[in-house]
């Protein structure tokens, strides 16, 4: 084989093992378009249940998505009525972050944050920003204000 079909066949190699991985994590995650009600973000308590084998199990989060926002909402349930609201934007420099199990990470410096928005590895030296959460008639209610 040449040089230049051994690269070729390398590079879509290398694209499609990215492309799965980036496909698998997509049908794995758990995200949803919220509405805006004034000043809060509001969905559903049912939007983190699933049923697997007839049993009703829990999303450990949720990302929320809606047009005015710049950056996603990370909503980690910890317990049966505890859940933390955490913008997805690194403190360091600004760069949108990723949900890894019980912490985000940036994909830009590598800064780690746990479920609840602390700093647990640097660059980044300031936690994340949080937003209050209410829970009303079976929906949750973030405040943006």
């Amino acid at each position: 084989m040449d040089r230049i079909k051994f690269i070729k066949t390398c590079g879509l190699a290398c694209l499609s093992i990215t492309g799965m991985t980036y496909v698998s994590a997509c049908t794995q995650s758990s995200m949803i378009n919220a509405k805006i009600s004034g000043s809060d973000i509001v969905f559903p308590l049912s939007d983190f249940e699933t049923i697997k084998k007839n049993v009703k199990q829990y999303k450990k989060y949720l990302i929320i998505h809606n047009e005015k926002l710049k950056y996603p909402i990370c909503v980690f349930r910890s317990e049966k009525n505890e859940y933390t609201a955490l913008l997805m934007q690194c403190t360091h420099q600004g760069a949108e972050l990723q949900v890894f199990g019980d912490k985000l990470q940036c994909p830009a410096h590598g800064s780690e944050f746990d479920n609840k928005g602390i700093v647990q590895s640097s660059p980044a030296n300031k936690d994340l920003r949080t937003f209050p959460i209410k829970i009303d008639n079976n929906n949750i209610k973030i405040s943006l204000a």
